[in-house]
């Protein structure tokens, strides 16, 4: 096990679903949890320690009461903000979130000036532009968790519409974590194999459609709340690869610098993920269909941006 501290900053569904995940897993040898609720961050801890304690993990969890507590992070996921609700899209929640998100920057970046952090709150390329300006870190440092889920959302619409394949899937999702994502079938397989050699262009259309509603989806089966399993696995499966320094490829919320023609915005591109964060930012060969639907996810993404730069 890595002599890692790990910190959370929000232990709703997803914040909790990700430390149970990282401590039962004995990922880090430390867990600091973070919540506004302070009863309710003292129970979570208590209840995951309990847990570690039934799986033999050595990581030991605490809760955080005030910002000197929460200090020397290796890595920092904010899950902090506004839940979605039905009826309610990630635009709606912009300028509440960015309030929260620049708050909770400002207050744990003193005592952590070598974590890398990754944004999971929504709307998820805004906060982390705005986690980045409020910072004033380098790009490397601050990611955002949302490609690896939306790339599991397809592999599992793929899994739906062939009935065979599970766990052999590979789906790849660019851009903007919003309604103007860019699936990629043709950079998507099954052991290998190519969709358009296993599914009809109708069948990949649809796989296309329900990727991009994947998430609204089960905001609307719920009623009351969002995912939380797939984005703490999606979530924790980034730590891991920058613990571990393993170099992992992922799509990734990152701000381009030129990358695919594009500067000072924030969006889903695969990545190289390690110790230093993104270490590398891979540009694919995009088709220019593709090209003009990631223009489209990019546009998106800069209308919030020009919200907050107008509003806050």
């Amino acid at each position: 096990m890595n002599k890692k501290t790990v910190g959370i900053i929000g232990v709703g569904n997803v914040g909790s679903t990700l430390a149970f995940t990282l401590a039962t897993k004995n990922m880090c040898s430390t867990l600091l949890l973070k919540d506004v609720r302070e009863n309710f961050v003292q129970a979570m801890a208590l209840d995951i320690s309990q847990a570690t304690n039934a799986s033999k993990s050595k990581t030991i969890t605490k809760a955080c009461l005030n910002n000197e507590e929460f200090k020397d992070c290796d890595v920092i996921v904010i899950t902090a903000g506004v839940a979605r609700r039905p009826g309610m899209s990630r635009d709606d929640l912009l300028l509440t979130n960015a309030k929260i998100m620049t708050s909770v920057i400002t207050q744990i970046i003193p005592n952590n000036p070598n974590a890398i952090i990754i944004v999971v709150s929504n709307p998820l390329d805004a906060m982390v532009y705005t986690a980045l300006k409020a910072s004033n870190w380098s790009r490397n440092k601050i990611i955002g968790m949302a490609g690896i889920l939306d790339s599991a959302r397809m592999a599992h619409f793929i899994f739906e519409k062939l009935g065979y394949g599970q766990g052999q899937i590979e789906a790849s999702v660019m851009g903007g974590h919003g309604d103007d994502m860019v699936p990629l079938p043709d950079f998507s397989t099954v052991a290998g194999v190519r969709l358009s050699e296993v599914l009809s262009k109708e069948d990949i259309d649809d796989i296309v459609y329900k990727t991009k509603n994947g998430g609204a989806q089960i905001v609307k089966l719920l009623e009351t709340g969002s995912a939380y399993y797939a984005p703490a696995y999606s979530t924790s499966l980034m730590i891991e690869a920058i613990l571990e320094d393993k170099k992992e490829i992922y799509p990734c919320a990152v701000m381009l610098d030129g990358e695919y023609g594009y500067e000072d915005i924030v969006s889903g591109v695969p990545v190289m993920l390690g110790a230093n964060g993104v270490e590398k930012i891979i540009e694919l060969n995009l088709k220019n269909q593709q090209k003009e639907e990631f223009s489209k996810s990019i546009a998106s993404v800069k209308e919030l941006i020009n919200i907050l730069k107008e509003k806050l």
